[in-house]
């Protein structure tokens, strides 16, 4: 992982790119078809290690396109982790936007030009990048401009429903389970939960469901913070504020915000629009509680880790600014995607050398699972440290060993399940009530 006190310029010589220009006439910014011709036009320059493809539509029909990157685009690896950045999930929200429309520019040109670093993370990590979850929130936005353009104009999708606050709410369930010992990850959604949900909502989650995604990031606008989950709050609000709503891995979502805001030029400062967060990080509920938010829903749906980064005071600066930020955000944006490759890795077989899926890996003293993908293999994101960790599917005999997890690349570490006796085939059965209906809470629209 990087130092804390990483330097902005010590970076660019880290990426071995000082000598590229910081402006010129492709910082602009993109309406939809714009974009697309964007993203075809990097699959076209860089064909053998991109792919393009749409997760669903907007409540207009407009595409909700993905921008791969691999060395063998379209399958998923055994021990090649997945990750994604979600840009523009609100449509007023537009520097993620940009930056990411960038960086699959510059991860192409990098890769050409022959560049070592991202060309190890291209061959050794499976990148997926939706610059705009939100299209026709963009739309509306635009049509006002950068000049114009309102606190809240554009935020929601068409139907101006706020899309960090469509989610299924899985973190009430999450804190009840916590008071009767239920399950701790890969929680249940409630009934009919896809007529409760926007269609861009439905995309993501069925995205989610298609990939065994490991991190994450959502960038958005309003701000300049690193926020970590929880975002919802366990408590109510005590003298007017809530209060700090930490998730079992809070000490791992700490260091991955750390990351991001010390690669970033001016994040880790913590002075930035008027407030400010000590190393320019935050953990959600402590700054305020947002419920049905995406970073939530993650981290209890899935196996994906996600944090969400305010980039910019200004929801829709003006090109003239892209440049900076660009610079600015750069080399935080590789560098946070290279935490993907931190903790331990693995495969879970059975007796005869084939792969178990959904078996469970838990690490003793962190209360929270993961579980192995279709081909069988795992990704736990550890900090350095010793851990003991067990593997069990139903209808096999649990496995534990110990590690010792490095600052560098993941350990791989891999079980091999016996079958269990016939008396012990029953099922590990998990307590609790499937939904439970959450409180309403006053709502505040801050940045997220």
């Amino acid at each position: 992982m990087l130092q804390r006190r990483t330097v902005p310029w010590v970076c660019a010589l880290l990426l071995g790119l000082t000598g590229l220009p910081a402006s010129g006439s492709d910082f602009q910014h993109h309406r939809y078809e714009d974009m697309v011709r964007v993203l075809f036009a990097v699959h076209s320059d860089c064909p053998y290690i991109t792919r393009i493809y749409s997760i669903g539509r907007s409540v207009e029909g407009r595409h909700l396109y993905v921008l791969e990157f691999s060395d063998n685009p379209g399958i998923h690896e055994a021990l090649e982790p997945e990750f994604k950045y979600v840009g523009n999930m609100h449509g007023n929200e537009v520097l993620g936007r940009e930056l990411l429309i960038k960086l699959s520019q510059f991860l192409c040109e990098e890769y050409r030009a022959g560049n070592q670093r991202i060309t190890r993370l291209i061959h050794d990590t499976r990148i997926h990048i939706l610059p705009s979850m939100n299209p026709d929130g963009y739309e509306v936005a635009a049509r006002q401009g950068s000049e114009l353009n309102g606190y809240l104009v554009g935020r929601g999708n068409s139907r101006d429903i706020d899309l960090n606050r469509n989610f299924p709410d899985l973190n009430s369930l999450m804190y009840y389970y916590e008071k009767t010992n239920g399950r701790n990850h890969h929680l249940p959604l409630p009934d009919n939960w896809e007529q409760q949900v926007e269609p861009e909502t439905l995309a993501v989650i069925k995205w989610m469901q298609n990939y065994n995604f490991v991190l994450s990031a959502n960038l958005h606008g309003g701000a300049v913070v690193a926020n970590y989950p929880f975002d919802k709050s366990r408590d109510a609000r005590i003298r007017g504020r809530t209060t700090y709503s930490a998730t079992a891995d809070d000490k791992i979502f700490r260091q991955l915000a750390r990351t991001y805001s010390y690669a970033h030029s001016w994040m880790h400062l913590g002075w930035n629009c008027g407030d400010f967060f000590n190393e320019g990080i935050t953990n959600g509920a402590s700054w305020y509680s947002l419920s049905k938010g995406m970073q939530d829903f993650n981290y209890l749906y899935t196996n994906c880790f996600e944090i969400t980064l305010e980039l910019s005071c200004d929801k829709f600066p003006p090109e003239s600014s892209l440049p900076r930020e660009w610079l600015g955000n750069r080399e935080a944006l590789i560098s946070y995607l290279e935490q993907v490759h931190h903790g331990i890795k693995g495969m879970v077989y059975d007796e005869n050398n084939n792969p178990i899926s959904k078996a469970e890996i838990v690490v003793a003293g962190i209360n929270h699972d993961v579980t192995t993908g279709v081909d069988g293999d795992y990704f736990r994101l550890l900090l350095p440290g010793t851990y003991t960790v067990k593997a069990s599917a139903p209808g096999y005999l649990s496995s534990s060993k110990t590690v010792t997890v490095g600052p560098a690349e993941a350990i791989q570490l891999h079980f091999y399940l016996k079958k269990a006796p016939k008396q012990n085939l029953k099922g590990k059965h998990h307590h609790g009530k499937k939904n439970i209906s959450a409180n309403k809470a006053s709502l505040k629209l801050g940045p997220r």
